[in-house]
């Protein structure tokens, strides 16, 4: 699976990337229908208390499949948008099997 990363308006982070490059690709292995993911790391000015925004959009056969998360730091926001695209790919995967 193929991972592109976009740094808005923030430094790029290789640790953050490794980490976030490491917990798609369990998904990956998971559900192997996967093409390729884009994730983008924005902080929000407006938002002093959380403000760290993930944004990951997964490519897959059908409609593409988006989550969004805003929390204090960026690692916390990455890792609940990987949750919420754990359970939308459950279910298309349960599409497929009745198929």
């Amino acid at each position: 699976m193929t991972v592109n990363f976009q740094y808005v308006n923030i430094d790029t982070s290789a640790s953050l990337s490794k980490l976030t490059e490491e917990k798609l690709e369990k998904l990956a292995h998971k559900f192997e229908f996967l093409i390729s993911a884009q994730v983008y790391f924005k902080q929000d000015e407006k938002d002093h208390e959380a403000g760290k925004i993930c944004n990951i959009e997964l490519s897959l056969p059908g409609p593409r499949i988006f989550a969004k998360s805003n929390k204090k730091n960026y690692e916390m926001a990455m890792l609940e948008t990987i949750d919420d695209l754990t359970k939308q790919l459950k279910k298309r995967k349960e599409v497929y099997k009745t198929h």
